[in-house]
């Protein structure tokens, strides 16, 4: 392909900074064509005054103002006449980063068939206000495009293909204001036009004019990615066809869940702050909305524990994908109670159930115990209220470095609620000692004992669960056993707004014997037998999303085995 670049400034009554930008395109030899859409005085004039036809600079002027899409679209058609191939798109205000040039043409020279847009990286000067809508709007792209390949939709310092974007706004419908940035990339990305983001700086100038309409432009928005998603379901084999292959790297299980869930929950942290948490739940849907359409293998996942389910249940059902949804919608209501128990704004009036007083006793006798828990319901509600109860004391017994990661951010979060998080993947004699000590002092250490080792096979044993055999991991019974402490199971679940904790003593003691299996089987098996239990009544808080019945040893299911969370 061709390269021939010019560039569309368009402006509205922005005129302050736009020498800069004049200046910073004509540096590196651009065309530049300065759409004013409609500015009154002074900036009329003011802008005026920048049409230079022998320098390659040429006004076009709209007498009416008719919106910041109708002036790029004026921009792009100007520069398709004079036979230009590529379009560089650059706000007027003195936002973006003019230092990026360069770099934004070099990439485009490299990759002449491809979006390239800059991905903001903003400073303290960006308002709140935006940074709400413009994740809620990245959202529902990435719903919209069954991608996370747009990082930023609505950043205008981008370069296009000229004859890509002609074909979508010559053929489609495409909104003519504060809409435009958004629904031409993804309508370009709907036709398999690539997308390439480079990191700039942007920061608000003091003397910074919005045009953003409050009501308008925000109700504009709406039915913008209303018209989207209809559009996506409406061409869905075009966009499945069209979405980008993500490139596979050899990366540990662990690293992958790392990065997304850290930056996941950071984000949900900020939100949830700022909007609260009804608001928070609405925001929520087109991420869990997305992760539903792309997650294929804990769909599977899911629909196998529900047959499985319902086939312990005596019941002749077929999962429904509406099913498997409202699964997934548990997974994020679960995740956002799990902030509101951090973040202090979980009561003790809202516990239900005597087992609650059985665990206060427990707590205020100072005995040191090990906790087993599972991924059924939401243990770290009642963590993060732990200290307000007695329970100041909880180390968590942990197999990867995830784990770590989330203790300092909760902490931060509300520092109150600290838990201790110890990392162990081989348990050596240190570890012992140190545990024991933890317990002499009265600690609880809390373990999950539905997830096998990350070694597959070792020290795993098959138990019938929901009517087949499953593989259990055998560590958290022998670290009781070397311990010789008391031995509980706590759960805490979601029930009619409130939270239902099921604390119950497992063993006093858990003897290996001789044989160092045989002592295992029978607080394994009241381990289990109470999981099912509560499986089967609360069936859509179970949160193992991938294939739990799985050969520790099939190597394949094994890789599935921990990208488990939607």
């Amino acid at each position: 392909m061709s390269f021939s670049l010019a560039a569309v400034v368009p402006t509205y009554n922005h005129y302050r900074h736009i020498d800069r930008v004049i200046d910073a395109l004509r540096a590196e030899g651009l065309r530049i064509f300065i759409i004013d859409d409609g500015s009154a005085e002074p900036a009329k004039s003011e802008i005026a005054k920048f049409d230079d036809p022998a320098r390659g600079i040429s006004l076009h002027r709209l007498e009416k103002n008719g919106g910041k899409g109708a002036a790029v679209m004026t921009g792009f058609r100007l520069a398709a006449a004079e036979g230009y191939t590529h379009v560089i798109q650059i706000d007027a205000d003195g936002q973006h980063d003019l230092d990026a040039l360069p770099a934004l043409i070099q990439l485009a020279k490299i990759h002449p068939d491809t979006l390239i847009s800059g991905q903001p990286v903003y400073d303290a000067s960006i308002p709140t206000s935006r940074k709400i809508a413009r994740w809620i709007t990245h959202a529902w792209v990435w719903v919209e495009t069954l991608s996370m390949a747009i990082t930023d939709s609505m950043c205008g310092y981008r370069i296009y293909p000229l004859a890509a974007a002609l074909a979508v706004i010559e053929t489609e419908t495409v909104g003519h204001y504060m809409d435009f940035d958004t629904e031409i990339m993804v309508r370009m990305n709907w036709r398999g036009t690539p997308v390439r983001m480079l990191p700039i700086r942007v920061t608000y100038p003091e003397d910074n004019i919005s045009n953003f309409r409050l009501g308008a432009d925000n109700w504009l928005i709406t039915k913008m990615h209303t018209r989207l998603v209809f559009g996506m379901l409406a061409r869905l084999p075009q966009v499945l066809r069209n979405r980008p292959v993500a490139k596979r790297g050899v990366r540990h299980w662990g690293r992958i869940n790392e990065r997304g869930a850290t930056i996941g929950l950071k984000t949900l942290f900020a939100f949830y702050r700022i909007a609260g948490k009804r608001i928070c739940w609405y925001a929520m849907q087109p991420v869990l909305l997305y992760f539903f359409a792309t997650g294929a293998t804990q769909r599977r996942a899911s629909k196998e524990y529900w047959r499985r389910l319902y086939a312990a249940r005596g019941e002749a059902r077929d999962v429904s994908l509406c099913q498997v949804w409202l699964h997934y919608r548990s997974f994020g209501a679960m995740a956002l109670d799990r902030l509101a128990g951090w973040l202090g704004d979980i009561r003790p009036a809202d516990f239900l159930g005597d087992d609650l007083s059985t665990l206060d006793t427990i707590a205020r006798r100072k005995q040191g115990i090990m906790v087993v828990t599972s991924h059924l319901g939401n243990v770290d509600v009642l963590r993060a209220i732990g200290a307000a109860r007695g329970i100041d004391n909880v180390t968590v017994f942990a197999h990867t470095r995830n784990a770590v990661k989330f203790s300092r951010m909760l902490s931060d979060a509300n520092p109150a609620a600290t838990v201790d998080i110890m990392e162990v993947e081989d348990i050596g004699p240190a570890t012992l000692i140190e545990l024991e000590e933890k317990l002499q002092a009265g600690n609880w250490i809390v373990i999950a004992g539905d997830r096998i080792p990350l070694t597959g096979g070792k020290r795993i044993r098959l138990m019938e669960f929901l009517g087949a055999s499953a593989p259990f991991s055998e560590g958290a019974w022998i670290i009781a056993a070397l311990l010789r402490c008391p031995v509980y199971l706590l759960h805490c679940l979601s029930e009619e707004g409130k939270y239902r904790i099921l604390f119950s003593k497992i063993a006093d003691r858990v003897e290996r014997g001789r044989a160092p299996r045989d002592g295992l089987a029978a607080p394994m098996t009241a381990y289990v037998r109470k999981l099912e239990e509560s499986c089967q009544k609360y069936p859509e808080q179970w949160y193992n999303f991938y294939d739990f019945w799985a050969n520790p040893d099939d190597g394949r299911k094994q890789e599935e085995r921990h990208s488990e969370k939607p």
